[in-house]
């Protein structure tokens, strides 16, 4: 299984990013997708989740209105969209997924929020 994030940088407050997990090894279209992100000196936090079939997805509160998560089937990746940015959205992000009880993540991808 390996997952490898992209799209990360910086950012001034109120703009957008799109980060990318590509995943292979693995039968993706059937496995739940998550992204967490690690402020910090903070600790791992769930940003959001998205089922096998993109049908359903859910939230951290202080993410609400603001990301998208979707994915592509057809091309092994779920995607994380950032609109309305902000400083406290500076973190590593990561995508993670758990197949047969084991849970994989990726290295992660940086995105600071800066002026």
């Amino acid at each position: 299984v390996q997952l490898v994030e992209s799209g990360g940088g910086l950012v001034q407050p109120g703009g957008s990013l799109r980060l990318s997990c590509a995943a292979s090894g693995f039968t993706f279209s059937i496995h739940a997708m998550s992204w967490y992100r690690q402020p910090p000196g903070k600790e791992r936090e769930l940003v959001g989740t998205i089922t096998n079939t993109g049908g359903s997805t859910n939230y951290a509160d202080s993410v609400k209105g603001r990301f998208t998560i979707s994915r592509d089937n057809t091309k092994n990746t779920v995607y994380l969209q950032m609109n309305n940015l902000k400083p406290e959205d500076t973190a590593v992000y990561y995508c993670r997924t758990t197949r047969l009880g084991v849970t994989y993540w990726g290295q992660g991808t940086q995105v600071t929020v800066s002026s």
